[in-house]
């Protein structure tokens, strides 16, 4: 297998002031010209997952309620998979430029996951309009924006 190296651009910060990116200082730079643009794509890290047993589970039990019972590692948003990189696209709600924090209004990471790259999110290359996903998840929402009304209780296992 061949090995890569990644490296962490920044953290994920979450605490009673809220949801942010923290980035370190030497990439800072890279956030010239991010005004404007409302979301991002961000990749990151599941630090937690991060092990030799978690990178080598291919199958998991489903954590959906109407799904099949089994799905592939690649068939789920599971962190337990061959390189534990999450991708979350996430709406800005400020930016700090000189300081190298970008507020967010929500990320699904813990506290101190590394961020590993930022991207810009743009219609043109991110947005698909009729997306074909399978009939257990067509019911889910079909944006972010409705995401925050929709019960996912009646989605998950737990």
């Amino acid at each position: 297998m061949e090995m890569f190296t990644v490296k962490s651009i920044g953290k994920v910060r979450s605490d009673e002031s809220g949801m942010r990116i923290e980035l370190e200082k030497e990439f800072i730079p890279a956030l010239t010209n991010l005004e404007g643009f409302g979301y991002i794509n961000i990749l990151w890290w599941f630090h937690q997952s991060d092990t030799e047993e978690a990178c080598s589970k291919l199958v998991e039990n489903s954590p959906y309620k109407d799904s099949p019972d089994q799905l592939g590692t690649f068939a789920t948003r599971s962190p337990e998979r061959p390189n534990p990189i999450a991708l979350t696209c996430a709406y800005i709600t400020d930016l700090d430029a000189d300081n190298g924090i970008i507020g967010l209004a929500y990320i699904d990471a813990e506290d101190g996951s590394p961020v590993i790259d930022i991207k810009p999110y743009t219609p043109s290359f991110d947005r698909v309009e009729d997306p074909i996903v399978p009939d257990w998840c067509a019911s889910w929402p079909k944006s972010v924006e409705t995401s925050d009304d929709f019960d996912w209780s009646k989605v998950f296992n737990f």
